[in-house]
């Protein structure tokens, strides 16, 4: 709201100082100053509510040190993040943006998710909470209304760079800033490592017969549905043990936010190579936004936890990642970038199948891991929970490293 009334200040009174919310990185510090801000300052009250509807965390005697203390610590405090996020975005952000409205659909749908999980479980004394085919179908229902949005609207576009043979004969007559051709619908993403390192998710069934390109749209919802699931139940499996869930997804996001940024400037992204995709910088606004509340959000999660964001904050989180990762066209870093959740969720999948093969096939279930998710394998060898949650800090850094690193290894 606010970019619109100092952008109609600045037009209509020519106001001194308005035009500063004209630049992106004005904006994106605003964002995470005020996301920051009401985390810290409004989460305590939040807290406080929490604690007052007895809105606390039952826990699971699963054997480990501390545990015990953490019955009747405030869970859902995911409402934090979300509030954190949504409000500096409506203030400061591009509300007519494709790219923002669909984050902000994200938010509240998975939010809405991962709160009914939440007050079942707390107000209908309900431990398993929502049922997993309700969480999948919602997760499917956020996947195609995202897959479909990318896929048919039709500011969600790409420009490619001209050929070098092209660019030449402009330069030669001093047009060298037209330098990509006009916007095109696409299904192009981005694939690490390679140097011709696009691919057109067409092709997936285009090798059939060419006729059948208008279905394409069926491979790329399939895809957004299968990321999205799958990178918010990562996020929701790591977040077991304080700290760990939130600030791992802010190594994440602003990793992201890096490549919302570059992929949205036209400069950086014909110097650095890559796809420029027209709008999607004000993405970075949001995830500005996203950021802030993490880390505000961590001055009350971490050790010992005063709350925990719940399944309100967790499939949220996840769902924003998913989200951010394919419309910067660089969902397929994600097992890298996300290399934690990755690890967490494989830790489970292992777990588990290698359990029933060795009951089925011996009679008695055997583990490769002490406990899963991967954290509690480690709190099980006796590590102090700060410290696995620093570690895992630290890889996920060096992951997001690599991540960045990939924009010119090909």
């Amino acid at each position: 709201m606010l970019y619109y009334l100092f952008e109609y200040l600045e037009n209509e009174y020519q106001m001194p100082g308005a035009s500063l919310f004209g630049f992106l990185t004005f904006r994106a510090a605003l964002a995470i100053i005020l996301s920051l801000l009401f985390s810290t300052i409004f989460g305590k009250r939040i807290i406080k509510f929490l604690q007052k509807k007895q809105v606390g965390e039952t826990i699971r005697d699963l054997g480990l040190t501390g545990q015990k203390e953490k019955a009747g610590t405030p869970t859902m405090g995911g409402l934090i993040i979300i509030l954190a996020t949504i409000l500096p975005v409506i203030l400061v952000g591009k509300l007519d943006n494709i790219y923002i409205l669909l984050l902000l659909v994200t938010t509240l749908w998975m939010g809405s998710i991962g709160f009914v999980d939440d007050y079942i479980k707390k107000f209908r004394n309900d431990k398993e909470g929502l049922k997993g085919k309700f969480k999948i179908i919602g997760q499917v229902g956020l996947g195609i209304i995202v897959g479909l949005t990318f896929f048919f609207h039709s500011e969600v576009t790409i420009k490619e760079k001209l050929p070098f043979e092209m660019q030449t004969t402009l330069a030669a007559s001093k047009s060298s800033k037209l330098q990509f051709y006009a916007e095109t619908k696409s299904t192009k993403t981005t694939i690490p490592f390679f140097k011709a390192n696009e691919f057109d998710y067409a092709d997936l069934i285009t090798w059939v017969h060419p006729s059948l390109e208008p279905y394409a749209w069926i491979v790329f919802v399939l895809i957004t549905i299968f990321i999205i699931a799958a990178v918010s139940n990562g996020a929701n499996l790591t977040d077991g043990i304080d700290g760990l869930a939130a600030g791992t997804s802010a190594i994440i996001a602003l990793t992201l936010g890096i490549f919302a940024w570059v992929s949205g400037n036209i400069i950086f992204s014909d110097y650095l190579n890559i796809m420029y995709i027209p709008r999607v910088e004000e993405i970075t606004i949001f995830i500005a936004a996203f950021v802030g509340a993490l880390i505000g959000f961590l001055w009350y999660n971490t050790y010992p936890a005063q709350v925990f964001m719940g399944d309100t904050g967790s499939l949220t989180i996840g769902g924003i990642i998913a989200v951010i990762a394919i419309a910067v066209r660089k969902e397929w870093l994600i097992p890298l970038l996300c290399g934690i959740f990755l690890m967490e969720n494989l830790s489970v999948v292992l777990q588990v199948s290698y359990f029933k093969y060795t009951k089925k096939k011996y009679g008695v279930g055997r583990r490769i891991f002490k406990m899963s998710p991967l954290h509690h394998h480690y709190q099980k060898l006796g590590y102090h929970e700060s410290k696995i949650v620093t570690r895992f800090w630290i890889v996920g850094i060096l992951l997001a490293i690599l991540t960045i690193v990939t924009l010119k290894i090909r």
